[in-house]
């Protein structure tokens, strides 16, 4: 029996495929009900006025409007929704 392995096998060849996890809609930008706003693993953002949150900690929007964010501590932060009527000019 061989003590050493033959040439061109790896130990260490495995890599996981990246989840997509992070913040989709930034703040002050328009979101249409149902968009999603965080893809995340627990919650670092909580879902605030006019934001659901998903059994896998998905936070999407429950009616149009601005996406705001505001800090509640250190690392935490509170998603909402603000309802505002886009007006077109031209």
């Amino acid at each position: 029996m061989a003590h050493k392995k033959g040439s061109g096998s790896s130990r260490n060849g495995r890599d996981s495929i990246g989840k997509r996890l992070g913040v989709k809609i930034y703040g002050n930008q328009y979101a249409r009900s149902g968009c999603i706003i965080v893809r995340q693993k627990g919650t670092k953002h909580y879902p605030g006025m006019n934001v659901k949150i998903g059994k896998d900690y998905t936070l999407y929007a429950v009616k149009n409007g601005f996406v705001h964010f505001k800090k509640i501590k250190k690392n935490k932060s509170v998603i909402s929704i603000i309802e505002k009527k886009l007006v077109k000019t031209g």
